[in-house]
């Protein structure tokens, strides 16, 4: 955690008041108000009200403004104090705060609240503002990142300290031929009996809808119930790539068969009109947590086809050293990033705080893709208010269904029972 803010606040109305009057301002004048000047001088003012008071954050003159009260604010988040002191201190976000319910907008755009995201961890935590347009890669021989280069499994140990840099540098990283047939058959197999297993409000699972309305399974939480699925979280192959990062990483989530978020199965469907089975660019710690659990990491192997008709992960290369907005992969205004064409056996890896994006299949027929995903984090890194996992502020449905943020608060949808 931000030991400068964190160790010194806490959730109640004098260290709102001195967060206000003190420590914000003289972050604003060591540099993060003009850090995130740029960024926010077309997104008007926020204001965020507690029970205890409300400031309103105006970008004016190159800066940022701290003004008490609200009536200049085009959008007002309200929340309680606890959400208030995880927002400054990195640890809840917009979309974790509005997905959970835990933060209500009373006046303006809700979507403008989240607009401000980057901002936000530019003015509280000294982030940059990513531009993808700008951003210098270099390999260790100082020549451009080939951005979409990928690495032999058999030829690995030979460039450890290029593909280690190659990681550290664009932020993830691709190894092929990582498994054989055999063991990808295997894991389909695993996989075809957790998606019968699966039910609709399990909470275990996230579903979404195809476009005659039926529902469809887009992800199975508990694939550490398979063991030879719950065996790859400690393979030496899968230990040897995650060693690749500069951090000491552990799986971040305890041992067990019943360990929800350990292994996780990922399926691509086409046509899906409602849930998250295509999901827009965002980083994985993008539901909270950044300050306790990042770096983390990400490993997916690929069991079927990678490439962009069957459902493309796609990357914003050097995106985790700084902040980049939430948007859907398909918008206009969407970065195009970088595709890797993966095949049954593939690997990558990518750091949590990474932008990366999952793009719907351009194929109706397949086969689409199907990836199992382990997660790597900091030893002791779970979840600041001692709940199961970040992401399930996203299972707020009874039906299981994983409502797209966007839709969902522009539609005005409550839970549904």
């Amino acid at each position: 955690m931000d030991s400068s803010i964190g160790a010194r606040l806490r959730p109640d109305a004098d260290s709102f008041d001195r967060f206000h009057r003190e420590v914000l301002p003289k972050r604003i004048a060591d540099g993060s108000g003009p850090l995130a000047y740029d960024y926010l001088s077309q997104r008007g003012t926020l204001a965020i009200r507690t029970p205890v008071g409300t400031w309103t954050y105006a970008p004016v003159e190159g800066s940022v403004s701290l003004l008490e009260g609200e009536e200049q604010a085009d959008v007002v988040v309200a929340v309680d104090l606890q959400a208030w002191l995880g927002l400054i201190t990195d640890l809840d976000t917009a979309p974790g705060l509005l997905y959970s319910e835990r933060a209500e907008i009373p006046v303006g755009d809700p979507l403008r609240f989240m607009g401000w995201e980057p901002g936000l961890r530019a003015l509280f935590h000294s982030r940059p503002i990513f531009d993808p347009e700008t951003v210098d890669l270099r390999g260790l021989d100082g020549s451009p990142l080939d951005c979409a280069r990928s690495f032999p499994a058999t030829n690995l140990e030979v460039e450890v300290e290029a593909a280690a840099h190659y990681l550290r540098t664009a932020g993830y990283l691709c190894v092929t031929d990582v498994f054989d047939e055999e063991e990808v058959a295997g894991m389909l197999a695993d996989a075809a009996v957790l998606a019968d297993e699966a039910r609709p409000g399990d909470r275990t699972s996230w579903w979404g809808r195809g476009a005659d309305g039926k529902e469809v399974l887009t992800r199975v939480l508990r694939a550490a119930s398979r063991p030879d699925l719950n065996a790859l979280v400690n393979d030496h192959r899968v230990r040897r790539i995650v060693g690749l990062a500069d951090e000491d990483l552990e799986p971040s989530v305890d041992d067990g068969p019943e360990s929800i978020d350990r292994v996780t199965v990922l399926w691509k469907q086409p046509g899906m009109t409602e849930g998250l089975g295509d999901l827009p660019w965002h980083r994985d710690c993008g539901m909270g947590g950044h300050a306790i659990r990042c770096p983390s990491t990400v490993l997916t192997i690929c069991l079927t086809d990678g490439s962009a008709a069957a459902g493309q992960l796609r990357f914003l290369p050097g995106s985790h050293r700084g902040a980049f907005p939430f948007v859907d992969g398909t918008a206009v205004e969407a970065p195009e990033g970088v595709g890797l064409d993966l095949f049954a056996g593939d690997v990558t890896l990518h750091y949590s705080d990474l932008m990366h994006a999952s793009l719907p299949p351009t194929s109706a027929t397949g086969p689409h893709r199907i990836s199992v995903l382990l997660g790597f984090a900091p030893a002791n890194s779970g979840h600041h208010l001692g709940e199961r996992h970040y992401n399930d502020a996203l299972l707020v449905n009874d039906d299981g269904q994983v409502d797209h943020l966007g839709r969902r608060l522009t539609s005005g949808r409550q839970k549904r029972t």
